[in-house]
């Protein structure tokens, strides 16, 4: 298992070094750093200025040595909008996002897991039926539509919580409604798919047979081995969010990070934005990696293949 997640590892490395290859040169490409920062009014002798505080008057492979150099230290250079570190601005923000796509898995998960067991148990049942009518709803719902339905009816006209912030259950719900309509209509026809498969296999009717209650035999064996593409999911899901729920983080008002690196592009604030880009792309190698490691534990095999 060891060499398992040695081997991951070296991979999640190779990925954050060639993503900030990327970073620095589409950052370049879109236009000169500097003319983009500066007003319209600006002077040749302020452009001429800037460009040397930022380095930019170096050649290029310098330019990206030195922040391959300093991102590898954490230091993205200063926000233009709020003069501190770039780094600390995003990390600022990044706690509301995690915060908001923990709540947003922890729910889906307690929603689609048992409700695509029970479908699974009783297919083309009613449940069967009305879940699956419900799923391919919530699927198919535009996520803006309805953060804009949720906030007429239950803080509008109900007042029962908060159209915008950051904070408690006021807060929390609607965003967290909102997100999780699509994930638990996905999740529960994954989930749903993923048990019709295994309990028709051989393994389960001897399970049977030798006795186990029905409730170990769908738990501990068919679960187990339907696990593989729930944690796929729930990885991808996570990931997501992390990388910004940027509709419903800016229709709530939620101050996360998918809120930050839209008003960072408005402001034109590359250090904030390579600080996220990276950030954001280094937590969803982390996710990954763990998903891996999750699959060897859940199937040995994986580990050796």
């Amino acid at each position: 298992m060891t060499r398992y997640i040695a081997r991951r590892l070296i991979y999640s490395i190779f990925v954050l070094a060639s993503l900030t290859v990327v970073v620095f040169f589409v950052t370049h490409l879109i236009g000169d750093p500097a003319r983009l920062m500066l007003p319209l009014d600006a002077t040749e002798e302020q452009y001429r200025t800037l460009r040397a505080s930022l380095g930019l008057d170096l050649p290029l492979h310098i330019q990206f040595l030195q922040f391959a150099g300093q991102a590898l230290r954490g230091d993205f250079g200063d926000s233009i909008w709020q003069n501190t570190p770039a780094l600390t601005v995003v990390f600022d923000r990044l706690p509301a996002t995690l915060y908001l796509a923990i709540c947003t898995i922890v729910l889906t998960t307690l929603i689609s897991i048992p409700l695509g067991i029970a479908c699974a148990l009783s297919p083309r049942s009613l449940l069967d039926r009305i879940t699956g009518v419900i799923c391919f709803t919530g699927i198919s719902m535009p996520t803006f539509w309805l953060a804009l339905i949720l906030i007429l009816v239950f803080a509008v006209q109900l007042g029962w919580f908060r159209t915008s912030g950051y904070g408690g259950l006021s807060f929390l719900v609607l965003p967290v409604l909102t997100l999780s309509a699509v994930s638990v209509g996905r999740m529960t026809q994954l989930v749903r798919t993923s048990m019709l498969e295994e309990i028709d296999k051989a393994y389960m009717t001897t399970a049977r047979a030798k006795g186990l209650l029905e409730r170990a035999v769908i738990f501990r064996h068919a679960l187990r081995n339907a696990a593989i593409p729930m944690v796929t999911f729930v990885g991808y899901e996570i990931a997501s969010l992390v990388n910004g729920a940027v509709v419903v983080e800016v229709i709530f008002g939620w101050p996360g990070i998918g809120q930050l690196i839209m008003t960072a592009i408005e402001r034109r604030d590359f250090p904030v934005i390579q600080a996220n880009v990276i950030v954001v792309a280094t937590l969803i190698v982390l996710i990954n990696l763990v998903v891996d490691i999750v699959y060897g534990y859940i199937d040995p095999r994986i580990r050796y293949s």
